[in-house]
């Protein structure tokens, strides 16, 4: 751990990728280039690479692979989800998500709210969790006007968990459809789309060991959706154009690896880790707080405030740390993060907000050593 190579404690952002994700796409950037489309050998191979990568992806989440599309990421699955289903469902006229939603959800939120859709934006408790009921009142109050209720399975900066499987419930009876970003969480804890009751789920290649530039979205059968991008027939026409064949093979073997982490108890050795890290930071830093301390949270992410400072001036006292703050700079300022807004957190406490995000890799010696040097960051931005 130094300055030039430091301690990566920022897997929420994004992963390094898998070898063994690297090893499968390499065949499919060399030798087997086909088209997916075409009915030559060349295409054919490509084809069967695509349809395993498909069958990957939907083990993980408990899908068929039917209802699997691929995607260049999370923001255009999420914008397929949302504006698609809008689009597909035209008669009703109202929105629901909440108000800790990522950008990819929020925009294509307010950009139907523009053209005339009512979109409620659900309050968070202080613990940064949607409360049922008050997704159950906006969902009375409308009727059977609700075309999408789209909530995010967990939250990216304090990883605290939705329920989501409780409001798909409601949503239901009332004849929404229902759509969750799992982005944070494929991978990282048993998702099934079958308990969680959605009619649409995102995941993101990135945050689960595979590159950049791909993702999925689930889309179980009977689901009305309409494509948003118009060209060819691929992906059952809801997501034209040629398939990223090298990429999707990585986005499935990084799904299956993720299902053997998780078999093997991934998501439990994570979270031993995250309660190493957090317990160390207590007692090194008199006065660090913890977001979402009280909720269900992913086993690799920690968010907590440091008292007296800014989060981002810690981080750069720390430069053999590589993580995240909750904050966002504007013409040379900066302010709180809206997730902390949200939760009531005050804008001086927000403010010393780190975010801490563990990966597979990350070893309790690693852990240690970063409590040592976050600490003196601290204390030398503290005085």
């Amino acid at each position: 751990m130094s300055p030039e190579r430091p301690l990566y404690l920022d897997h929420n952002a994004t992963t390094p990728v898998d070898p063994e994700v690297v090893d499968a796409m390499l065949p499919y950037l060399r030798e087997h280039f086909g088209n997916p489309s075409s009915a030559h050998p060349y295409g054919r191979r490509a084809h069967e690479a695509l349809e395993m990568a498909r069958a990957q992806v939907a083990a993980l989440i408990g899908a068929k692979p039917s209802e699997i599309l691929f995607t260049s990421g999370g923001t255009e699955a999420n914008n397929l989800a949302i504006r698609g289903t809008a689009e597909a469902r035209a008669e009703r006229r109202h929105l629901l998500t909440s108000t800790i939603e990522h950008p990819a959800t929020t925009l294509p939120c307010d950009a139907l709210e523009w053209r005339g859709w009512r979109v409620t934006w659900l309050p968070v408790d202080a613990e940064g969790r949607v409360r049922v009921e008050d997704a159950e009142r906006a969902l009375d109050a409308e009727g059977a006007e609700t075309a999408l209720v789209s909530l995010m399975h967990a939250n990216n900066e304090t990883g605290v968990l939705q329920p989501v499987a409780e409001l798909a419930a409601r949503a239901h009876r009332h004849g929404a459809t229902v759509h969750t970003d799992a982005a944070q969480s494929v991978g990282k804890v048993l998702v099934d789309v079958n308990v969680l009751g959605v009619d649409l789920l995102t995941l993101v290649g990135h945050k689960l060991r595979a590159p950049k530039g791909v993702g999925a979205l689930y889309v179980r059968e009977g689901t009305p959706l309409r494509a948003v991008t118009l060209g060819g027939g691929q992906e059952r026409g809801l997501r034209p154009g040629t398939q990223n064949v090298p990429y999707a093979v990585g986005l499935g073997v990084a799904c299956e690896l993720a299902g053997r982490r998780l078999a093997r108890g991934g998501s439990a050795a994570l979270g031993a880790l995250r309660e190493r890290l957090w317990a160390g930071l207590r007692e090194a830093v008199p006065g660090v707080t913890l977001s979402g301390q009280g909720a269900e949270r992913l086993p690799n992410t920690l968010h907590v405030r440091f008292p007296g400072v800014r989060g981002g001036a810690v981080l750069a006292a720390t430069p053999e740390v590589a993580a995240s703050t909750g904050s966002a700079c504007h013409d040379g300022g900066e302010s709180a993060s809206p997730v902390l807004r949200a939760m009531g957190i005050p804008e001086a406490d927000a403010l010393g907000a780190v975010r801490l995000s563990l990966g597979p890799d990350t070893s309790p010696e690693e852990v240690d050593q970063a409590v040592v040097v976050l600490a003196r960051g601290w204390r030398q931005v503290a005085g």
